[in-house]
């Protein structure tokens, strides 16, 4: 378990690790917040690549780095803009992904009532 310096090596290292054993593969992000240091540890159980990190400058390069092995693991592609518009239905009966922050906004958008405190004698 030796941390990789260079984060364009561990990032490269990272993709072809799970390209190569993505059954086998986890990662493992570990954030202190006391220290500010972020470790990333990526794994098949015969190879193991750590890369840690004290700098907030890595902090959209790790988002970055997120978003390819999830869409990894989910086995899609990066949506890719369209040049065209393609015809509009009337029905509206294209059928419509939901993106991850559409439906957190439906989860937390449940109806719940908050609960009002009781009144002190």
């Amino acid at each position: 378990m030796v941390y990789i310096s260079s984060w364009q090596e561990f990032q490269e290292a990272a993709e072809a690790l799970y390209e190569k054993s993505p059954n086998k593969t986890r990662y493992c992000v570990k954030w202190r917040g006391s220290e500010g240091k972020l470790v990333l540890k990526i794994t098949d159980d015969t190879t193991c690549l750590k890369f840690k990190t004290f700098s907030s400058i890595f902090l959209n390069r790790f988002e970055a780095l997120n978003l390819s092995l999830m869409q990894k693991m989910q086995n899609r592609r990066p949506p890719q803009p369209s040049s065209q518009a393609g015809p509009a239905t009337e029905g509206g009966d294209t059928p419509r992904a939901i993106t991850p922050a559409q439906a957190s906004t439906a989860a937390s958008g449940g109806g719940v009532k908050k609960k009002k405190p009781k009144k002190k004698k």
